[in-house]
């Protein structure tokens, strides 16, 4: 199978696109275990495009449970170095209105209980996340939507909380006073394993809600959440299809696609067999021959 360059994640009904050919449903297995569901490739514009549905089709999996370390190996495997995350959040700011577009420049892990890394016991990497979303291609996602014509902004930082639960109003008034712009409960640590694995790795974020600190707009629920997905579904499938049209002109090295260079600590005689396997494809341009 060819590499895989481009890789979207997010709801089941972003690979319904009518321009998509050829497609095809390719299980992968993991050291982690199996991702959410079946990676489903498509040609798109002549491109090979994989999709991988975030919670499974019939949205079998919490924010939780999501396996977002087979998910983003799963997609490491296949090749892929560009990673559009599309995500439902709620907005923690006025201007950003349910049917808006965010690309954030900046995330905040609220979660409790997710493991955040690929690396552990035996392999210790430390990697710069400073700026947890590929600049460059944020601003290629940015330019994307704008194009297909929907209203978008540039910047701005996204907390996710561990859900599945939505926030209390007195956690939601919090998060504002801290400065948080957004919030949802995915983008965390999927973007910091993407990472980890060297992917340029972009936010695609529907405000769907003003979660409920506003005083004037009805709480968030999930009918209204899904609501406005489905509205909203065309324009991401829009933004993407430009993205492929227009690869050969934007597509290059970005800082991400070096991410783990001297970020590995443990003394190369110290790495065990076991940790070896764990990370696979995620380090081994980094590691010395076994």
């Amino acid at each position: 199978m060819s590499a895989i360059d481009l890789a979207v994640i997010g709801g089941s009904g972003l690979y319904g696109m009518t321009d998509l050919r050829d497609v095809e449903e390719v299980v992968v297995d993991t050291p982690f275990g199996p991702p959410s569901d079946a990676i489903i490739l498509g040609t798109l514009h002549g491109r090979r495009v994989a999709f991988l549905p975030r919670h499974g089709r019939g949205h079998v999996h919490t924010p939780t449970t999501v396996p977002y370390h087979a998910n983003i190996y799963a997609l490491k495997t296949l090749g892929v170095r560009y990673v559009i995350a599309v995500s439902a959040c709620g907005s923690l700011r006025e201007a950003f209105e349910p049917g808006h577009v965010v690309i954030p420049s900046q995330l905040f892990d609220f979660t409790k209980l997710r493991s955040s890394s690929f690396f552990g016991t035996d392999l210790v990497a430390h990697v710069s996340a400073g700026d947890p979303f590929s600049a460059e291609f944020s601003t290629i996602l940015y330019d994307a939507v704008a194009h297909v014509g929907g209203t978008v902004h540039q910047g701005g930082t996204f907390i996710t909380i561990e859900g599945p639960r939505f926030s209390t109003r007195g956690e939601s008034h919090t998060f504002r006073r801290w400065g948080m712009d957004i919030i949802g409960m995915t983008t965390s640590p999927e973007a910091y394993l993407a990472l980890e694995a060297e992917m340029a790795y972009a936010c695609m974020a529907h405000i769907t809600d003003y979660d409920v600190w506003h005083e004037t707009e009805d709480d968030v629920t999930v009918e209204m959440v899904v609501r406005t997905l489905l509205k909203n579904t065309a324009l991401a499938q829009a933004a993407i299809a430009h993205i492929v049209q227009t690869m050969d002109s934007w597509a290059g090295e970005f800082a991400a696609h070096n991410a783990l260079k001297d970020a590995i600590f443990t003394d190369p005689k110290r790495i065990s067999a076991e940790a070896r396997a764990r990370v696979g494809v995620i380090a081994d341009r980094y590691l010395p021959p076994s």
